[in-house]
């Protein structure tokens, strides 16, 4: 995941943030299908690991928001989650199904779906800090990584997975026990101008939210004069596309994964605004 890598004939690569959550519910298994239906170039997760040592798609600490059940991730098990539903809150859910799988979704059969879609997708996954855990996150990350066979990439540019972290140290962790996966450090301008703290930690990419990198357009061409690509989160706007397309991002990471694919394949022309 290199400066260039992220553009394809002028455009950046859409990323679906924690699936098609726009449409489905966040994280789970019906978010994701529909994103790569949708034609998502990547997906983003958020990990947690489950007080028995399981990886499982989850932002918050707490499963309140996201499930009908409530208690901290970090002390509930795998099983304990996997009688929760995670999609009865969203307006997308139906009783009966139909809107595909809600229930729990672990990294591992995350993992599973995109190595097995019928086109290469980048995954890429987010470690949340500060946990009770620790540096344990990123130890599971890289081991389930290793049992597909996807830590270890022929070159930075080909790895199917992306590690992402808020947490300087957690990205250092990553590059020092699999130095060809890609890394992204994700975070705001104090981090960025300048260099400083992806430079320390060998991050290949940086990532800058959207009202940060409109304040400072100028970090995509440090980024670009590093040899990093640039990740911007979370572009859901008509306007904040073509922003992103026009000043060079690699890649963008939106709630809307198909209407931001179809506004960048349309050339962004002005039909079909938000």
């Amino acid at each position: 995941m290199n400066s260039g890598e992220g553009m394809l004939g002028g455009h950046p690569f859409v990323v679906a943030h924690r699936g098609a959550s726009a449409e489905r519910p966040e994280h789970t298994l019906a978010a994701y299908e529909l994103a790569l239906k949708e034609g998502a170039d990547g997906v983003e997760c958020d990990v947690r690991l489950t007080h028995d040592g399981h990886l499982v798609c989850v932002h918050d600490r707490r499963v309140d928001r996201t499930s009908n059940g409530s208690g901290l991730v970090s002390e509930m098990t795998l099983a304990q989650m996997r009688e929760l539903d995670f999609g009865a809150w969203h307006p997308s859910w139906r009783p009966d199904g139909s809107q595909g799988d809600t229930g729990l979704l672990s990294l591992d059969d995350l993992v599973s779906l995109v190595l097995d879609w019928n086109r290469p997708v980048k995954l890429f996954i987010e470690t949340k800090h500060p946990v009770r855990y620790g540096a344990l996150v990123e130890s599971k990350v890289l081991a389930l990584l290793h049992r597909y066979g996807i830590a270890s990439p022929a070159s930075a540019d080909r790895s199917r997975a992306v590690v992402m972290s808020f947490s300087a140290a957690a990205v250092w962790r990553i590059r020092r026990a699999a130095p060809m996966l890609p890394t992204v450090l994700l975070g705001e301008t104090s981090r960025y101008l300048g260099g400083g703290a992806a430079t320390t930690v060998g991050a290949t990419a940086v990532g800058p939210s959207i009202a940060t990198l409109r304040e400072h357009p100028e970090l995509v061409d440090r980024a670009a004069a590093q040899g990093r690509a640039l990740y911007c989160w979370t572009v859901d706007h008509y306007e904040d596309v073509r922003y992103c397309r026009d000043i060079g991002v690699a890649w963008v990471a939106t709630n809307h994964p198909g209407r931001t694919k179809g506004w960048l394949q349309d050339g962004l022309t002005g039909a079909g605004r938000d």
